[in-house]
């Protein structure tokens, strides 16, 4: 007969004992780590999204509320907050042929919108990663 040894009695017990304590921790631990593992979408830099913007390639739509497009947005950038895209999707129809590039502050909102639309079947829509905070950190133009 094989025994267990006092060492190993221990930690079968503190197993048993806090089994709810490890289980929660694991979880929380995954929940953090979840968000930079989930496929939001195909995100494209400044300088990508300047050469299919210059290649006239591409349609650029920044979701932010519209006072925060007024303050200063990607030049011939059309306008349409993350919470209306559901409902005004059909106003982009006539640009599935083309990239779609989706505009917010940090990338985050933009993220979420080019699940969206490629869930509605727009191949090439990318979001611009980092958002217009690194559009301007490069030094990149923008209108008001």
């Amino acid at each position: 007969m094989i025994g267990f040894s006092p060492t190993q009695l221990f930690y079968v017990k503190f197993l048993i004992d806090n089994i709810w304590l490890l289980l929660t921790a694991l979880l929380a631990g995954g929940a953090l780590f979840w968000p930079s593992i989930a496929a939001r979408g195909s995100k494209v830099t400044p300088l990508q999204a300047t050469q299919l913007i210059n290649q006239g390639k591409a349609v650029i739509v920044d979701v932010r509320d519209p006072q925060a497009f007024a303050a200063g947005h990607l030049r011939d950038a059309r306008n349409i907050p993350l919470n209306e895209l559901a409902k005004r999707i059909g106003e982009l129809e006539k640009s599935k042929a083309k990239s779609v590039i989706l505009t917010c502050s940090s990338g985050a909102q933009s993220s979420r919108a080019c699940a969206r639309l490629k869930k509605a079947g727009f191949a090439e829509a990318y979001s611009l990663s980092g958002g217009i905070t690194a559009w301007q950190a490069q030094g990149l133009p923008v209108t008001k």
